[in-house]
């Protein structure tokens, strides 16, 4: 088992790239890793309500979902 940092530095202006390090946390999780967060620059605002709510990245489910399902892991997110 390995303990696994993402670190995310997109925002909402690309959707797709923001949603990576929740993507990733939770593939590691489900995979029996364990995951942690790191969010900075432009990622930080992604811990706002208004903001996860309204990122959809391309192929993936919206962030509102990956950010339920990381936070039902309990995968600690540092801001």
């Amino acid at each position: 088992m390995a303990k696994i940092v993402f670190i995310g530095s997109h925002g909402f202006e690309n959707p797709t790239k923001s949603a990576f390090p929740f993507i990733l946390a939770n593939g590691a999780i489900e995979a029996g890793h364990q995951a942690e967060i790191s969010l900075f620059g432009d990622a930080v605002i992604l811990m706002k309500d208004a903001v996860v709510n309204s990122v959809v990245p391309v192929g993936w489910p919206p962030l509102k979902e990956l950010l339920a399902t990381t936070t039902k892991n309990r995968v600690p997110i540092y801001v």
